[in-house]
């Protein structure tokens, strides 16, 4: 979201970026879950993948993710079926555990009954895949139930588990499970690819996965020149810095400044290397900077499977990040 602007519109330019990607070449558009976070509008990833599904013919997308420990299984399994059933072949479900939000977000989701308990997200996973495949065990309490709208298993949506550690690795790997590791949160990026080999060695083949299927999101932004780079990245770094700054008791605006305001926003030394910090994990730079720490990136997780996260202030910027990716790598 911007800052002085809606939600709703914030909702209106991620179907455009969607548009974009697909005649662009990109093969799959996932989006996340996030509550009370003041640049993040995206709250219902299962409507938002609606809308996107409504908007593209070709491309793949998902939830990137949806936060399960705040639902039912057999509900999120019923949402993905009716997408699916809408736009057979297309749909990928991707799970996290993070509640995506703060701990009073998190209560509010539950209210007024009790969160889930966290340690029952392994459970839940399994759930959704027995719904989503008819595959309950015979012994399940509910496994006499099943999720609506039906269909054959071999065509429900693509299941992901999403993560950033070692916990999400291994139960990825034990369930047999496609991973998604979160580089682009940009404090993950040193030890992504031990978490990587911890799925790759732990994997157990399954009905689902035959084998290890790796995917890495790494943070980009990719402009013609330096000078541009440093620009659009304004707005994304002070965002980041906002988290600092407002932990220090510092009043400030929620959503994306436009880059020359964020640019001259003054910064404490704490969130100045918190930002660093941040940019160090990024992969920001002209096409052949960009497609070059994409390149390591691949080779540093073993994986050809690799999304991208491009924050910019004005939606110009961020299909223009995209475009010169894709064109960096072929696709056009």
């Amino acid at each position: 979201m911007r800052h002085g602007e809606t939600g709703a519109q914030a909702l209106r330019d991620t179907v455009e970026l969607a548009k974009a990607t697909e005649a662009l070449g990109y093969s799959r558009f996932w989006v996340a879950e996030h509550h009370s976070a003041g640049t993040f509008a995206g709250t219902s990833p299962e409507i938002l993948i609606g809308q996107i599904l409504a908007h593209t013919s070709r491309i793949r997308v998902g939830s990137g993710g949806v936060m399960l420990t705040h639902y039912s299984a057999l509900k999120v399994a019923e949402q993905f079926r009716v997408l699916e059933s809408f736009y057979p072949g297309r749909v990928d479900l991707g799970i996290g555990r993070a509640p995506g939000s703060d701990q009073r977000t998190m209560l509010a989701l539950a209210y007024p009954k009790r969160p889930v308990d966290v340690e029952t997200f392994p459970q839940q996973v399994v759930d959704v895949v027995g719904y989503l495949y008819d595959a309950l065990q015979p012994d399940h309490p509910f496994a006499a139930l099943k999720a609506a709208p039906g269909g054959k298993p071999e065509s429900a949506p693509d299941i992901w588990l999403l993560g950033s550690s070692d916990y999400s690795a291994r139960l990825a790997a034990q369930l047999g499970l496609p991973f998604a590791f979160a580089d682009f949160f940009g404090t993950t990026s040193g030890h992504g690819p031990a978490v990587a080999e911890i799925y790759r060695r732990e994997f157990q083949p399954s009905e689902l996965c035959a084998e290890a299927r790796l995917n890495v999101t790494v943070q980009v932004i990719c402009a013609p020149t330096a000078e541009e780079v440093q620009r659009v990245t304004a707005s994304r770094n002070f965002n980041r810095a906002r988290r600092v700054l407002a932990a220090q008791g510092e009043e400030i605006r929620e959503g994306l400044l436009p880059p020359e305001e964020a640019a001259a926003m003054p910064l404490t030394e704490a969130a100045r290397a918190h930002v660093q910090q941040y940019v160090d994990g990024c992969i920001d730079g002209d096409p052949d900077q960009v497609k070059a720490g994409i390149l390591t990136a691949s080779e540093r997780y073993e994986t050809t499977d690799i999304g991208i996260v491009s924050i910019a202030y004005a939606l110009v910027d961020r299909i223009r990040s995209y475009e010169l990716v894709a064109r960096a790598f072929g696709l056009l």
